[in-house]
């Protein structure tokens, strides 16, 4: 059985110790280092490539926040799970727009952390599933999504077409992304364009009531495969998303 390499990046040698043990136990994973130091931690990362991280934000060195920032500018396919103390609402926006794939506050429960690499582990699976796109369809994802905007009538010189659409690819590649549109989705798209979550959100509603407000419902429901809206009652920017998320994913199955 191939174990699933965990490196620990926590604030003190004993909580490191501590979950060592406990992953030991569970028999699944191989610690293979720990750290307490940003920088130590980051250069032993770097050089053993592990499966997960699971790192606390406040560390001397570098802090969590850099080392996410280093492990994605390093192209790895690590899987990072914030488990700190510092929990407000802004901050673990930011880890998971830089590139987190969870983040648990402390005090931690260690069945609950498994089940959360479990769920990370599926989202990189559904992600690998995306990119099979152009092979069955000879199309990029981008140009699939853009050829449905344009069909039901989304104009791409607006702004919520861009929105919409990076939308989209984040629903095909996270698809549990679409629970969690307000606090995830949208701050992450407003990162990447320089932008606030709320523009975004404005944006992207603008954006389904041009493709309304142009009377192509039934082409709407022709291409996404569903008689689910009729006259003027039109889909949340969630639903619209899901949808034609749900047209991307069924399309290579």
């Amino acid at each position: 059985m191939h174990k699933r390499t965990v490196f620990l990046l926590q604030d003190t040698k004993e909580l490191n110790e501590e979950l060592k043990n406990l992953f030991v136990k569970d028999g699944f994973y191989e610690v293979v280092g720990a750290e307490t130091n940003g920088e130590a931690g980051l250069n032993a990362i770097l050089s053993t490539k592990p499966d997960y991280v699971i790192t606390e934000l406040v560390l001397p060195g570098y802090d969590g926040l850099y080392v996410i920032d280093k492990i994605k500018e390093n192209c790895l396919d690590t899987k990072v799970i914030v488990l700190s103390a510092l929990c407000r609402e802004e901050i673990i926006s930011k880890c998971i727009v830089k590139g987190a794939k969870y983040f648990m506050a402390k005090p931690y429960n260690f069945n609950l952390l498994k089940s959360r690499m479990e769920d990370v582990k599926e989202e990189s699976v559904q992600k690998e599933k995306a990119s099979s796109i152009s092979k069955k369809t000879g199309l990029s994802l981008d140009e699939e999504i853009s050829k449905i905007f344009i069909n039901v009538g989304i104009p791409p010189h607006i702004k919520g077409y861009s929105f919409l659409r990076e939308g989209v690819k984040m629903a095909v590649e996270e698809p549990d992304i679409i629970n969690n549109i307000t606090k995830k989705l949208y701050p992450m798209i407003g990162e990447k364009y320089q932008t606030t979550a709320s523009k975004v959100e404005r944006a992207i509603r603008h954006a389904i009531e041009v493709a309304w407000n142009r009377g192509r419902i039934e082409n709407i429901n022709n291409i996404l495969g569903v008689r689910a809206y009729v006259g003027a009652e039109k889909p949340t920017n969630g639903e619209f998303i899901a949808l034609v998320a749900d047209k991307m994913l069924l399309e290579r199955v």
